[in-house]
């Protein structure tokens, strides 16, 4: 990329939540690249969150961007959740739909397609109430910081998510490596990481602007997974590629892994 790796003042300036909104969670019924990816990360969530599986007090979110989605089915089995991002413009948005302001951005379409999953789309109202409820902070947040949520300090979490961020935030494999291990520093022992990341993609746009990402491997994150100390417990590759990334793209990679108990 021209300018060499998009940075957080980049994002801070020109990063739009809108442009970003409107190209990867547009849910009208129209088949697209975009749509299978969601409905993919939907449903490794409710698997992953569903009856029997994870469940806790506390869950944190880690780059959530302005997206809701990702903590749908959290939401039924975590009652204190906390959602973050680096831009001011991200967190607004975030605020707007959990306050119910005018213009917010309606995530129906996915509401009601999570709730199917559940066994229930006709409960998609109660399912919106139950998540604005969960949600008791929006916080920002950077990953290259020991503490990635400074300065506000939680308690340590029982499952950290993270989605579509980490490999648009970090310049290097070192720096994902690194910021692996400062997200597990807000785990309990025993807490679990919650993860999707888009393999081989060196950029993506939002609107006009392009904005750079780390290119990783499957087996460049498994291992980096490894060695900020959790084992995996499920890891499910899709190898649909966005639409408006770089064709070297080898899809999304889904991840679960346990954070190990203290020796």
């Amino acid at each position: 990329m021209e300018g060499g790796f998009t940075g957080g003042d980049e994002y801070q300036k020109h990063f739009l939540p809108r442009d970003y909104l409107a190209t990867y969670y547009s849910f009208d019924g129209s088949p697209s690249p975009e749509a299978e990816i969601l409905k993919f990360n939907l449903e490794c969530l409710h698997k992953t969150f569903g009856p029997g599986g994870l469940q806790g007090d506390t869950l944190i979110d880690i780059g959530s961007g302005p997206t809701i989605y990702q903590v749908l089915a959290a939401c039924e089995s975590f009652r204190d959740i906390t959602l973050s991002d680096f831009t001011d413009r991200n967190r607004e948005e975030l605020e707007k739909w959990l306050k119910k302001e005018p213009g917010a951005y309606d995530w129906t379409p996915v509401v009601k397609f999570a709730c199917e999953l559940e066994g229930n789309s006709g409960r998609w109202e109660e399912k919106e109430e139950k998540l604005r409820a969960a949600v008791k902070r929006v916080l920002k947040c950077d990953v290259h910081l020991g503490n990635p949520l400074a300065p506000a300090v939680l308690p340590p979490a029982d499952c950290v998510l993270t989605l579509l961020a980490m490999e648009c935030a970090c310049c290097s494999l070192d720096a994902y490596r690194t910021a692996l291990c400062n997200l597990a520093s807000l785990l309990k022992p025993c807490g679990h990481l919650v993860t999707t990341v888009t393999l081989q993609i060196s950029s993506y746009m939002v609107g006009k602007r392009e904005f750079s990402c780390v290119a990783l491997e499957k087996e460049e994150v498994e291992q980096a997974v490894l060695d900020a100390g959790f084992d995996i417990e499920q890891l499910l590759q899709n190898p649909q590629s966005y639409s408006v990334t770089n064709a070297a793209s080898s899809g999304v990679c889904f991840i679960v892994a346990r954070k190990k108990p203290r020796p």
